[in-house]
This record gives C-alpha cells, sequence and structure tokens, in this order.
C-alpha cells in the first residue's frame, strides 16, 4: 500500500490519530522508532530549527522539498508537509505541489492567509479572499499525480473573521476539492466540537502547547470526530527545554556530570540513525584490499 492510501486510510478512520512534527530527519526517525503511524513536516520547526527565524513566511519551497526528501529517505510512514500558503499564487503552488509530491509528500496542507503567511497562533494575520483560495484548491487538485495524495485545505479566519466565517471557507474549500479541512487556532471545547460537527470531511486540530487551542486529548477529540490531532512542535519545544537546561549546567559546572540523566547514551543514539544497518552495509559492500591479497 503506498503512503498516499495509508494516509486516506487513516484519515476516513476519524479516531483522532496523533501526529507529531518532525523538522528534520532525525525527529522523523524517532517518531517512527516510536510507532506512531505519521509524520508532520513542520514549516514553524524548519524555520526555527534550520534557519533559527520565527514562523513568519521566511522559508522556501526548496528548502521544505529538500527537508522531505531528507525525512522520505529514512522512514516509510505517510508525510504530511505544511506548505504555508503554497509560496504564492496559484501558479505557485502548482510547482509548489509538483516539487512536494516528487520529494515524498503523502499530505499538502495549503492555507488561506496573505503572502508572507505568520504562525497560526500569532496575531495579526490576514486572509486572502475565499474566491483566491478556491483557485489555489483547484490548482492543487489538478496538479497532484497521485489521486489518493491528500490536499488539506487550512483556514485562519477564526482570528480574524470568526468562526461562523471559517466554518464557511472551510466549506467552499472541500466543494472546492480539499480532501481535508484545517480550521486553525480554535480557542474552546465548543468549537472545536462545531468544526468537527458541521464539516463532512475529515478535519485537522492543532494543538500548540501555550498557543490558542486547548489541549482537550485524543479521546475526547475522536469523541469529536476529528481524523488527526497535530502536536507539531512538542519535539522541538522539548528539545528546546532540555538542550537550555543541559548546555546551562555544562556552563556553570564545566562538565555534564550534573545532567547525564538528561542525555541519551552515546549508542541510543547511533540506534536512532541507525548505525549497525551501515556497519552491515559497509562489511558488505566496502572494497578490502587485504581480502584479495
Amino acid at each position: 500500500m503506498r503512503n498516499t492510501q495509508k494516509l486516506l486510510k487513516l484519515c476516513n478512520q476519524r479516531n483522532a490519530l496523533i501526529v507529531p512534527g518532525a523538522p528534520n530527519a532525525f525527529f522523523a526517525r524517532i517518531i517512527e522508532d516510536l510507532g506512531f503511524e505519521a509524520i508532520y513536516v513542520t514549516g514553524a520547526g524548519i524555520a526555527n530549527m534550520q534557519l533559527g527565524m520565527p514562523d513568519l513566511g521566511l522559508t522556501t519551497v526548496s528548502e521544505i522539498s529538500n527537508t522531505v526528501a531528507n525525512i522520505a529517505d529514512v522512514v516509510d510512514l505517510p508525510i504530511i508537509v505544511d506548505a504555508d500558503t503554497g509560496f504564492g499564487n496559484a501558479l505557485n503552488v502548482i510547482r509548489t505541489i509538483k516539487t512536494l509530491e516528487r520529494s515524498g509528500a503523502s499530505g499538502i496542507q495549503l492555507e488561506d492567509q496573505v503572502f508572507p503567511k505568520k504562525c497560526g497562533h500569532f496575531d495579526g494575520k490576514k486572509v486572502i479572499p475565499t474566491s483566491e483560495m478556491v483557485q489555489k484548491i483547484h490548482a492543487a487538485v489538478d496538479t497532484r499525480y497521485d489521486n489518493d495524495l491528500q490536499i488539506i485545505a487550512r483556514t485562519d479566519a477564526v482570528v480574524s473573521e470568526g468562526l461562523n466565517s471559517a466554518i464557511e471557507r472551510a466549506q467552499a474549500y472541500i466543494e472546492a476539492g480539499a480532501d481535508i479541512t484545517f480550521v486553525e487556532a480554535p480557542s474552546s471545547e465548543e468549537e472545536l466540537a462545531r468544526i468537527a460537527n458541521e464539516l463532512e470531511a475529515p478535519q485537522i486540530a492543532n494543538i500548540v502547547h501555550g498557543g490558542k487551542t486547548p489541549d482537550l486529548g485524543r479521546a475526547k477529540l475522536a469523541e469529536f470526530g476529528f481524523s488527526l490531532i497535530l502536536y507539531a512542535n512538542a519535539a522541538l519545544q522539548a528539545a528546546l527545554k532540555a538542550s537550555n537546561e543541559v548546555l546551562l549546567t555544562l556552563k556553570k559546572s564545566g562538565n555534564l556530570s550534573e545532567v547525564t540523566e538528561k542525555l541519551a547514551s552515546f549508542d541510543e543514539r547511533q540506534k536512532v540513525v541507525k548505525k549497525p544497518e551501515w556497519d552491515n552495509l559497509e562489511t558488505k559492500y566496502i572494497f578490502d584490499e587485504e581480502s584479495f591479497l
């Protein structure tokens, strides 16, 4: 079964599947090793961890596609890709879809913010007209090579236009051909329930620690009927906190003896990157001159 088909099947179950975010291939390896069934390539994570910049539309499609390709090389899971606004208008969306599908995406998320966009949990977001976003969705659907590639339409209209408008936008995007919709930044349990109840297509909830949407837990969101729950930057935030603590201790004490319990072992690190498999490949393929003497 292709990964696009796996993602389609998972979405149709409407069981609030938890999908952690990965800003790079290392985190993707961890997600797969822990038994998760899909990966979210987070645009915010790439901006923060690879560029050291905020999520303000500063990444490019080339940077995103390179990350997707690196992840697809090392895991065998459906990959959902945050493609921001598609990096421009409907013509840019065409190139974005082609590029990311070729890199290994199983689902591609497009949002209706004005380009350049902002993080969905920032204030001051602006959205494009619904009719313009509909055309971008048409372009995405018409461009995909694999009809099972999931086109995910996100609306950021809750903050600027209210929930009613956001749901109306999401419905228009479904009618335009979006396979999944994603109403970003609802701020209450009641709003989450309305989204899942009023939109017939599979739905995504995005939980950001410290963000606008309450973390109700998988059981409650499954009860509402959500298909996927993104924890896009949980690993990033955990790594940031742990790194600060370990490095601050190192700076103060001059060694790691006080924080060894917070560090993965050398062998654990090699296991994540599958070094034993590479050792076997080296034994199999590397020319050993002495063996031919």
